[in-house]
């Protein structure tokens, strides 16, 4: 297989996983997997919930892809990359800097990742199987991204304002 094809293989799985895992999380994670996915929507002071047994399916999924895929030589190693891939941004996206699972990701300046946090935000208003929106995750709604981008234009607009001026001679 040459690089190339590799390479797609990979970016077309790491772009599918973005509409699979919307799909998943809206008609099978709020729907017959509730009980698994319930422990998201609430607060509790543990460091793991039942959810996460979502993120050890997948990883398990990839890593067959991986073991079966001739290191490389088969096309359904290059989708378990892909798999890995997107799992681990949706880790550092979701986990760390959305949630905050690890401390370590401070609040980000970004437009972009202010509005994902917004729109992950908006998601998480409810509480109930039924009733929440917006349940992708790199996919970004224009309206957050507007929310996103104004509020950013506040916050620069009043630093600004707040900083010390020179003298003027």
């Amino acid at each position: 297989m040459t690089a190339l094809a590799a390479l797609g293989i990979t970016l077309a799985t790491f772009g599918f996983m973005e509409f699979w895992a919307w799909f998943m999380h809206k008609f099978v994670q709020h729907g017959p997997l509730w009980f698994l996915h319930r422990s998201h929507h609430v607060r509790h002071p543990h460091p793991v919930e039942r959810n996460d047994l979502f993120f050890l399916i997948y990883g398990a999924i990839s890593a067959a892809l991986f073991i079966t895929g001739d290191n490389g030589g088969r096309w359904w190693f290059w989708v378990g990359v892909g798999i890995a891939c997107y799992g681990t941004v949706y880790f550092f996206v979701h986990d760390v800097l959305i949630h905050g699972r690890l401390r370590f990701w401070k609040k980000s300046q970004n437009t972009y990742l202010r509005a994902l946090n917004m729109a992950h935000k908006t998601h998480h208003k409810t509480t109930g199987r039924d009733g929440s929106a917006e349940f992708g995750l790199l996919w970004v709604s224009p309206k957050y991204l507007e929310l996103a981008r104004k509020k950013q234009l506040k916050i620069n607009q009043e630093k600004i304002k707040n900083e010390p001026r020179a003298a003027e001679f």
